[in-house]
């Protein structure tokens, strides 16, 4: 448990404290965006690696106490709910944004502000943070609450330090997209500052969040040992 509470504490601190401060610009202004961009790649899936081994390490070993229990009702709930996960994420992912990596111009065109980031300007990390919120409260687990808990608390905490670095980098051209958009889902549509266009959204994007959903459900099984299937079914 102790490598894992470590692995964990150490990715929130690459994202939170390097990437998500005023030190990220002081080592790009060093080192350049591309090699820093390269660097910070690199240590992110490699603790995210780290991460996962320990996690079943842990849960192989034995000392991993149940903290708490919320019931099979909540564990029949994740279809639906990482369902959503991905209908939110991965067409974020496949968005003009200028909240992504090397994307900060995309915030001078006004057409950026199209499908899902009318509901947020953050859908891929939304996706991440209802995914890991699910198997928080479906797994009640010491190992699971530290696994999951930092990718929630990453993606929740990270849609603030995104903000706040554009706004640093990018000035009035941040300020534009960010009073047309919101970081709280439906937010900019409840304020009546944006509105949801269903043409823009049901395009190519939603089919491949439904395909690549629909691999992950298959092959959850297989991959990591459970079903998400609320009869216990396993595909293959």
């Amino acid at each position: 448990m102790a490598i894992l509470i470590l692995a964990s504490l150490i990715f929130l601190a690459i994202h939170l404290v390097i990437s998500g401060t005023r030190l990220r610009d002081s080592l790009t202004g060093a080192i350049g965006e591309g090699a820093y961009l390269g660097l910070f790649s690199l240590a992110s899936i490699g603790v995210i690696i780290w991460m996962a081994i320990a996690y079943n390490r842990t849960q192989a070993g034995g000392d991993d106490p149940l903290l708490y229990a919320t019931g099979i009702g909540v564990r029949h709930m994740a279809i639906p709910v990482v369902l959503l996960a991905f209908l939110i994420g991965v067409p974020g992912l496949l968005s003009p944004n200028p909240t992504s990596v090397r994307q900060e111009g995309a915030a001078a065109k006004g057409e950026t502000v199209r499908g899902i980031l009318r509901v947020t300007r953050h859908p891929f990390l939304w996706g991440v943070a209802i995914w890991s919120a699910f198997h928080l409260a479906a797994n009640g687990d010491e190992a699971s609450v530290v696994f999951f808990g930092t990718f929630f608390v990453l993606a929740v905490l990270g849609t603030f330090s995104i903000d706040a670095k554009r706004r640093r980098k990018l000035g009035s051209g941040w300020d534009s997209f960010a009073s047309r958009t919101s970081n709280i889902p439906f937010g900019a549509i409840l304020a009546r500052r944006n509105t949801f266009s269903a043409r823009e959204y049901f395009d190519w994007r939603f089919f491949v969040a439904i395909l690549a959903f629909s691999a992950v459900l298959l092959a959850h099984a297989r991959i990591f040992g459970v079903s998400p299937f609320p009869t216990g079914w396993r595909p293959f």
